[in-house]
């Protein structure tokens, strides 16, 4: 996966008459942030509530990275491999102020005491699309992946790493779901 991917997006939906129709047909561009070189985010469809039928297939509204209860969200995220580090003198301000205007709620979910670890009130089913990484959960369990897997999470505190030379794919959909306590 030298390349990055073409993700096209195709969203059908129903006409008032309920005659089906094709709502849109666009490419989807990536997210990056000096943050985390070489990481890319693609969003692909996501609400930020239970959405009805019929719908005509316009794009719903939606405002942070993770969803909130009862919102969902479709997306690419794409794990460079370890080591790839923020350029030397970047000013961590400004780049974690970018960060959260491109992925907004990202880095408030972050553990800055673990880096990269953190934890979402959702249930994510995850598909492993290309390459490999491993899944670290909060207490040191360390669960190696590669193409071809899945995931679902239900609300653990976790991480990603790609030790592997290539980058690796996670297509994931959250379902954002409230949490007793």
């Amino acid at each position: 996966m030298n390349e990055r991917p073409r993700i096209r997006r195709v969203v059908t939906g129903q006409a008032t008459d309920g005659a089906s129709v094709l709502a849109s047909d666009t490419a989807v561009s990536p997210v990056e942030t000096a943050l985390m070189p070489g990481a890319e985010f693609y969003s692909l469809w996501g609400a930020d509530a239970p959405v009805s039928l019929p719908n005509d297939g316009a794009e719903p509204d939606f405002h942070t990275w993770f969803p909130p209860d009862g919102g969902f969200r479709f997306e690419l995220i794409v794990l460079p491999p370890d080591g790839k580090l923020p350029q030397p003198g970047l000013d961590m301000k400004q780049a974690l102020a970018e960060t959260e205007k491109v992925l907004p709620g990202l880095i408030g979910k972050m553990d800055p005491a673990h880096p990269g670890m953190h934890q979402t009130d959702s249930i994510d089913l995850i598909y492993v699309t290309c390459g490999a990484c491993v899944l670290a959960l909060d207490g040191g369990t360390e669960i190696a992946l590669a193409a071809g897997d899945v995931i679902v999470q239900h609300g653990p505190r976790h991480a990603w790493h790609n030790p592997h030379a290539e980058p690796c794919g996670l297509l994931t959909i959250s379902l954002g779901v409230g949490r007793k306590g």
